[in-house]
């Protein structure tokens, strides 16, 4: 698969033919000559593929929805070996499963994008001290609850290296000229340590964001999400994340020694209204993903963990279920828990498909053994998460 690196942008420039073998950062590059990009990934190395078909967190999404709801059309090598088309018009129940259903139905040998303008954008890292985790927690959740700019994406990262916690906020503007987006205004009178915040190009922005990925490490991610209905509900759910997550920590260095934990990580993901909205009028056939907008606002929280030792994997790993059950158990305690798990950012232990709702996890049962019936990708295909025989 790392071979099926074609790429070409339709005349019209209105969609890009990409191969499963590209990241995102070969595919901004291309497109940024052409003064276009992708909905896609946040970091340079991600790839195409798992990133799109486990819905896709992007920058653009409060205009365009999940980087899912941007593929036109899948080609699929299926169990049988056939080669079949999905889009709207074309095996449209395969074409639905395919955004947010991950591996679980063929082998995509190329993803039709759409493509949307793009020179520069206003984006960088903003870095905060880590005491300034309440006006942190404030500008979160009034930028979930009142914001109304699409063109923004916020990712706040509190981080943890050599036990010393700062705030790195990934901070995005689809502008090549507002450098004072009235909506980032909160973020920007907490007092930054550092900051890059300034115009690039989407291409050098996640090859900046790069540094987040260091090579030959041990690492786990580890998802949830909270749904409120405003300011006090994100306020509360953010807060009991992060305490929840910080109570839990003295446990982890009880059985890993601190030296051997490069970097630790919680961070806030908001999926507010528009963010649905955008969804729906760019992909009006829908996902897989069963979120429900009517509940509110969405906040997809991530934890990451990085060790440089394997004999730590299970020590780990138990803490990671664990913290993860403690952050469920406390979110529900507040009625803010939601089952979503966004797959991208998720744990091999964790429920993925009950987290979509009952009718649509059967629904992708269905059409998986619609086009596997002998179950080839869920018995005899590594990895992934699958949606059962």
């Amino acid at each position: 698969m790392s071979n099926l690196t074609d790429i070409s942008i339709a005349p019209d420039r209105a969609s890009v033919d990409v191969g499963p073998g590209l990241t995102w950062s070969s595919v901004y590059t291309y497109l940024i000559g052409f003064e276009r990009t992708a909905v896609g990934g946040r970091i340079s190395p991600i790839g195409v593929p798992g990133l799109t078909l486990g819905g896709g967190i992007n920058f653009h999404g409060n205009q365009y929805g999940w980087a899912a709801d941007n593929v036109l059309e899948y080609e699929v090598v299926l169990a049988n070996g056939e080669l079949a088309i999905a889009n709207e018009t074309s095996n449209t129940d395969l074409f639905w499963a395919l955004k947010g259903g991950g591996s679980n139905f063929g082998i995509v040998t190329n993803f039709k994008l759409r493509t949307v303008p793009s020179s520069k954008v206003l984006a960088g890292i903003y870095t905060i001290n880590g005491t300034e985790m309440e006006p942190l927690m404030s500008a979160v959740a009034n930028y979930t609850a009142y914001n109304t700019d699409a063109l923004s994406h916020i990712l706040p990262l509190v981080e943890i290296v050599n036990q010393t916690t700062t705030i790195g906020l990934v901070l995005f503007y689809d502008s090549p000229t507002e450098a004072h987006p009235a909506c980032l205004d909160e973020f920007f009178a907490i007092p930054a340590t550092k900051s890059t915040v300034e115009f690039k190009t989407i291409s050098d922005f996640v090859i900046e964001r790069n540094t987040f990925s260091i090579p030959d490490i041990n690492d786990v991610l580890f998802a949830g999400s909270i749904v409120g209905g405003g300011y006090d509900d994100v306020h509360t759910g953010v807060k009991q994340i992060h305490d929840t997550f910080y109570g839990k920590l003295p446990e982890l260095y009880s059985a890993v020694p601190a030296e051997a934990l490069e970097y630790i990580s919680i961070g806030w993901q908001p999926l507010p209204q528009m963010w649905f909205e955008a969804s729906q009028r760019v992909n009006p056939s829908g996902n897989a993903l069963g979120l429900d907008p009517s509940k509110g606002l969405y906040i997809a929280w991530v934890g990451i963990v990085m060790w440089n030792d394997a004999q730590y994997d299970t020590a780990v790993a138990d803490w990671v279920r664990s913290v993860t059950d403690a952050i469920d158990e406390a979110t529900k305690a507040k009625g803010l828990y939601d089952p979503f798990k966004y797959m991208n950012d998720a744990a091999g232990f964790q429920d993925i498909f009950g987290g979509y709702g009952a009718e649509n996890q059967k629904r992708l049962l269905e059409i998986s053994r619609k086009y596997d019936p002998g179950r080839k990708f869920q018995t005899l295909m590594p990895g992934g998460f699958k949606i059962g025989v």
